[in-house]
């Protein structure tokens, strides 16, 4: 892996979403919100590495716009933006919580100190479940709960989830960071009176290949093709492919592909107790004398 790739996605990520931060957002679609974040990664010279997560409140996860999505940002919203770049496959993964609703002021603060607590203990060898009682202590103290079962993970070149996982609680086992290895960490923080835990919903908006293998059905299988070229095995959204295809076809057509286990679809993730949901996430690389946070802000 060379460092200086994730060095240069993780400067245009972070630009973004500084971007994202300041921005007022009330009144806009979350189409829109989507639609501009992506071309602000695209205009910086880096492609999505996956489509921009706006999940609203309850939903800590996996929401993206559809085509033209008219669901509208409330000035009591809470809206965690979680969005990746990519060049050549080397993945930036960060996420902000934006929030103009006084009363979650507190909620958002915990899963930024948190992320900063965890930051500041990181280099190489130390134990991610060590990493995952930072956060976790972090946020009880400023009297909210984490989210038990949602981590961070480790990336790797057109691979956003590489298999090791960086928890938000403490646990027992697990591994030590290793050197020069890409990693996200996104503390998710929930209300005291919230489940701490969240559980699949209805909608699946985002989605991924998982094998290549023809489908019979040349349409499906020119459609599995273009997923390929563009977006390689990164997740991709409706959004993204009704450019070729009309809306009511490629809705159909990943039908096909989902039934034959080609694609699959993610669904959105909520609150057990439908409490709101804050996040924040940063991409970093550990190194002997501490870490490279590739996704920090500049100064």
């Amino acid at each position: 892996m060379t460092i200086e790739n994730y060095v240069k996605t993780g400067k245009i990520a972070a630009e973004v979403r500084e971007m994202v931060r300041v921005k007022d957002w009330v009144g806009k679609t979350v189409y829109e919100i989507c639609e501009e974040v992506e071309n602000e990664i695209r205009k910086r010279g880096a492609k999505c590495a996956f489509p921009v997560n706006a999940s609203i409140n309850e939903i800590a996860a996996h929401y993206t716009a559809e085509p033209n999505d008219p669901i509208t940002i409330k000035d009591t919203d809470l809206v965690k933006i979680d969005l990746g770049a990519q060049i050549d496959g080397y993945i930036a993964d960060t996420a902000v919580t934006v929030c103009y609703d006084a009363q979650f002021d507190g909620l958002v603060q915990a899963a930024e100190e948190a992320l900063g607590s965890a930051m500041s203990m990181i280099k190489t060898g130390v134990k991610a479940s060590d990493i995952g009682r930072t956060i976790e202590t972090t946020i009880k103290q400023m009297g909210f709960k984490p989210i038990a079962n949602l981590s961070g993970h480790s990336l790797e070149q057109y691979t956003i989830h590489a298999g090791k996982s960086i928890p938000n609680i403490w646990s027992i086992g697990g591994f030590s960071l290793s050197e020069n290895t890409a990693y996200a960490c996104e503390p998710f923080v929930t209300t005291e009176q919230g489940g701490g835990f969240v559980r699949n919903g209805k909608i699946k908006n985002i989605f991924a290949i998982n094998s290549r293998k023809k489908t019979k059905n040349d349409e499906a299988d020119k459609l599995l093709n273009f997923i390929w070229e563009n977006f390689n095995m990164l997740p991709f959204a409706l959004r993204w492919i009704t450019k070729e295809w009309e809306e009511k076809e490629a809705r159909e057509l990943l039908d096909i592909l989902i039934k034959k286990k080609a694609v699959q679809a993610y669904p959105v993730l909520i609150e057990v107790n439908e409490q709101r949901v804050a996040q924040a996430e940063h991409t970093f690389i550990p190194n002997e004398s501490g870490v490279t946070v590739t996704t920090k802000a500049l100064e």
